[in-house]
């Protein structure tokens, strides 16, 4: 069982930075004292990253089309990866979509089931499924998996081009995707046809779902609210967590109607959108965030989180929040989130110069160790 005191670092607590002393015993941060020192001096010790929606995991398992027949190997890869940016629990968004290949139903059920073993991740790993709305034949299925492997939460998509189908035309991209479902674009095409044909009978067959799911405590989110009417929407049927609205309109209606916001953190890293949504930095600054989320690169977390504070946009304590206590309170995860005596040690070391990671450590275990830092623990 590791037992040591954490000294002269600064220490990343609700209320600031603080140079006070922080004991490990075991999987839980503990009053320091009579333990071995570990000097820390130079280095930032803040709590680990929650991750509430990361899909930069799709690379591990499937960096080509084919490749990957054993998850198990590439789930280990991705534990390292998460490891090494500092993120302690992670979300793993995993879609259940019409689209197929590695978003299919199939691959889903696989994954779940890899997890589901002792595969030897330290990483808290957890599944947020992506449902894509226009599934009718496939809701009482998803139910069926949702309880079975009981997943805790689950998010809304609709990625049919609608605009395209409506007009009759053929979408963009239609070759490349239905290569990579697995099916030839004509039969990729007349799949899209049949899903949109039954547009009229989504909205109430949804709403039946998640009255369900909300009577198992299931959190729900909308994915890329496009306005505040349809985030109004959502929230009148009972899901409340708007991820990554694409609209101010639609922040602005999250927020005024207490829901909470999601936002992706490469879009603070990269300066703005990838696809010319609203600036997720001016809604954090408009007080329009709750949470940041990898999304699709893992580093972003704490690149983003130290660009809101090296810019001078809020405090480190606020920024980190936004990816550590705010994602545990919203999944339920009173345990973790903060450095508070008692709480698991869940903890990332940083050197506050390079912004590099040092050590990540779960529940008292290091899952990540390298450079100086490694060397303060071994000596």
């Amino acid at each position: 069982m590791n037992e040591f005191d954490l000294v002269g670092a600064q220490f990343l607590r609700r209320k600031g930075l603080s140079a006070a002393p922080m004991g490990v015993r075991g999987s839980n941060i503990a009053p320091a004292g009579n333990a071995r020192t570990v000097d820390l001096s130079g280095f930032l010790v803040a709590p680990g990253i929650i991750d509430l929606h990361g899909d930069a995991f799709e690379r591990h398992l499937a960096p080509r089309r084919g490749v990957v027949k054993d998850l198990v190997p590439a789930l280990i890869s991705t534990d390292a990866e998460l490891a090494a940016n500092g993120i302690t629990t992670a979300i793993l968004a995993q879609f259940w979509s019409w689209e197929g290949g590695m978003r299919s139903p199939a691959f889903a059920k696989g994954l779940l089931e890899a997890l589901s073993g002792e595969i030897g991740m330290i990483t808290d790993c957890r599944v947020q499924l992506r449902f894509e709305t226009h599934m009718l034949q496939h809701y009482a299925e998803f139910e069926c998996v949702v309880d079975r492997f009981g997943i805790k939460y689950v998010v809304f998509n609709d990625h049919l081009p609608h605009k395209a189908l409506t007009c009759g035309k053929r979408p963009p991209r239609l070759t490349m995707q239905a290569l990579k479902g697995g099916r030839s674009p004509e039969t990729h095409l007349n799949l899209m046809r049949s899903l949109h044909a039954q547009s009229a009978e989504v909205r109430p067959s949804i709403a039946e779902l998640v009255k369900r799911f909300r009577s198992k405590n299931v959190h729900m989110g909308s994915h890329d609210d496009t306005s505040g009417e349809v985030r109004q929407w959502w929230r009148s049927i009972g899901v409340g967590i708007s991820e990554f609205p694409k609209s101010f309109g639609a922040a602005k209606n999250a927020r005024e109607g207490g829901d909470t916001i999601v936002l992706g953190a490469p879009n603070i890293v990269r300066g703005g959108s990838h696809s010319s949504n609203v600036s997720a930095r001016d809604l954090v600054m408009r007080g329009l965030c709750d949470v940041l989320a990898s999304d699709y690169h893992y580093p972003a977390l704490r690149q983003a989180a130290l660009k809101l504070v090296a810019e001078g946009d809020v405090s480190l304590s606020a920024s980190w929040g936004l990816i550590s206590e705010r994602p545990a309170e919203i999944l339920g995860l009173s345990d973790r989130g903060v450095l508070e005596c008692g709480r698991r040690a869940d903890l990332v070391i940083i050197c506050p110069k390079t912004g590099q990671i040092g050590a990540t450590m779960v529940a008292g275990r290091f899952s990540f160790l390298a450079g100086e830092v490694a060397d303060r623990f071994i000596k």
